[in-house]
């Protein structure tokens, strides 16, 4: 099954190019968008437990998964109409929902583990660099993980300049973007990024990488030390972002998939933490509604 998964995820491209399948039977094929953010290979091992559980629960023929290289890949996938259901940042949906409203639907979320429905962008670097607070890299290098990433980009984008009293461009040597969230913290551990933005739950402790995010996930795969890292910035708190499903999805796959998934953290807790990288408490229902303040805040940053 993992091999299948792999053969599958290579028509990603094509996928989100709009480029669709010659009639297979509608809503018989149930299709997976990954978003970018750590390797390929430890995506599609995460969510292969929904590959194996997915047909039978929803009726269908097979699920397929397509990772893709970054997250604008998994939005373009959505925006085709050519993806059933991806787990997006708050400021991926939004871009969704600026190009196309009715494209998709936002209809679920996770809630942290101490019951928030929000996470943060947190500023990391190197211990040994000297560095404690913010103040600290003026002057130096920051790294962005992706254009399209709420914790990654946007919100820092959006936050920083009060933070450190002057536009970025101005207080910062330099900025650049690290290929992904997992690549952006190992460019800061081998000293490419003075420091960079990733996302974190902020629940627990940070010798821990947190209770859930890219630093815990990281940590729990083997390739991060925390002790190698430093804290020097929090952003205010983030919704988190949105389980979406396709707006033209058959209206009984819609609804058999929002019961599998707002019982899986109960039916199967390992699939539940491996799909979304660390320890929540479960899911609870969100709409657009929900993400309207990062909607209004991509729209007047970035346009789009």
């Amino acid at each position: 099954m993992f091999k299948k998964a792999i053969l599958t995820a290579v028509s990603v491209a094509a996928l989100a190019a709009g480029v669709t399948t010659p009639s297979f039977a509608a809503d018989k094929e149930f299709r997976i968008g990954i978003l970018g953010g750590e390797n390929e290979a430890d995506r599609l091992r995460n969510f292969q437990c929904l590959v194996e559980k997915l047909p039978s629960t929803l009726g269908v023929d097979k699920v397929s998964l397509f990772p893709a290289a970054d997250y604008d890949g998994v939005i373009q996938g959505l925006l085709g109409g050519t993806l059933d259901y991806a787990e997006l940042g708050a400021s991926g949906y939004a871009k969704v929902y600026l190009n196309n409203p009715k494209a998709v639907e936002p209809i679920l979320t996770t809630v942290q583990t101490d019951g928030s429905t929000g996470y943060y962008s947190v500023m990391v670097a190197r211990k040994d660099s000297g560095m404690e607070k913010l103040k600290d890299m003026k002057g130096k290098k920051l790294g962005f993980a992706d254009p399209d990433s709420t914790s990654g980009f946007l919100v820092p984008s959006v936050t920083l300049p009060a933070a450190v009293g002057t536009d970025i461009k101005d207080y910062f040597g330099e900025t650049g973007f690290g290929g992904g969230h997992e690549n952006l913290v190992l460019e800061v551990v081998k000293g490419n990024f003075d420091a960079g933005t990733t996302w974190s739950s902020g629940v627990g402790d940070f010798s821990d990488g947190y209770t859930s995010g890219n630093l815990r996930k990281m940590v729990d795969k083997g390739i991060l030390d925390m002790g190698d890292l430093v804290q020097l910035w929090q952003s205010p708190l983030i919704p988190n972002g949105p389980i979406v499903v396709r707006s033209t999805l058959d209206k009984d796959i819609k609804a058999k998939f929002k019961d599998f998934m707002m019982k899986l953290p109960e039916s199967d807790p390992a699939c539940f933490s491996a799909i979304q990288g660390g320890d929540y408490k479960g899911f609870t229902e969100v709409d657009e509604s929900f993400y309207q303040a990062i909607i209004a805040a991509r729209k007047a940053k970035i346009g789009s």
